[in-house]
């Protein structure tokens, strides 16, 4: 499996394709990437999926998650080092299956790039997937202290995980 260039189109139908998109790429969307790519080795269908990540700005284009990203995930034994950012193109919007927004103004963003009401269908916020949840938006860490990294990473493996067990009936053989 693993995550693959974004460049290349992701032709592959018959692998549920996923790609996590927050503002710069550095924090949230590489967050549940690897959370979710860990959560389909550990249950043996991580060759059924396409997962990428990416922002909606390009800011950070070709740079790696922030050190705080990858210090939270290393603390939670997920390992991120080879992450680079990338900015989300609308035509990727044919190409995956499903993009997750982490806040209604990516959500926006997204929405926008949108040319058919099948492109709009696949666009949803991640906490959707949480009924837990106590709003609609995963914070974004990036002006925050290190140690908020951590707790976003909570929520995100929380939602991320109730993510796949709605997916992966799909994934099924």
């Amino acid at each position: 499996m693993g995550r693959v260039t974004i460049d290349r189109e992701f032709a592959d139908a018959t692998r549920f394709r996923v790609c996590f998109v927050c503002t710069g790429n550095i924090c949230r969307s590489p967050m549940a990437a690897t959370v979710f790519e860990q959560l389909a080795k550990r249950r043996g269908v991580a060759e059924r999926l396409l997962v990428a990540s990416a922002g909606i700005s390009e800011y950070h284009v070709g740079e790696t998650a922030d050190p705080r990203t990858l210090a939270a995930l290393s603390d939670a034994g997920y390992d991120a080092v080879a992450h680079r950012a990338k900015q989300f193109k609308a035509k990727w919007l044919d190409s995956f299956d499903l993009v997750i927004a982490f806040d209604r103004g990516q959500e926006r963003a997204l929405r926008s790039l949108a040319r058919t009401d099948e492109q709009h269908s696949k666009i949803r916020l991640l906490l959707s997937f949480d009924p837990d949840a106590t709003g609609p938006d995963v914070p974004d860490p990036y002006y925050s202290e290190d140690a908020f990294f951590g707790t976003v990473l909570r929520q995100i493996e929380t939602a991320v995980g109730r993510l796949f067990r709605q997916i992966q009936p799909a994934m099924r053989p």
